[in-house]
């Protein structure tokens, strides 16, 4: 998805500058791309973990629904040892 950029005036440590700079030159992109990226993967593993968290919160759910029909299904289906 590309979007229109917006200028932004930040402040870094001169360590995070450099890196920045390592980064890019390596890449062969601008510093405004590394931090872009950089924020993109950040967006990308808070959308995971949110997800990852429903996930949980769902199977335990589902798990308390399953428990509590289990009684309803054993009393209603018949046996599968082989008998009608």
């Amino acid at each position: 998805m590309t979007t229109r950029a917006v200028k932004l005036t930040i402040s870094l440590p001169r360590n995070l500058i450099s890196l920045t700079d390592e980064i890019a030159q390596e890449r062969k992109v601008s510093r405004s791309k590394v931090i872009s990226s950089c924020l993109q993967e950040m967006a990308e593993k808070r959308k995971l973990a949110e997800m990852e968290e429903g996930y949980k919160a769902m199977a335990k759910e589902n798990r308390r629904l399953a428990e509590e029909a289990l009684p309803i299904v054993l009393e209603t289906w018949p046996s599968w040892e082989g008998k009608p």
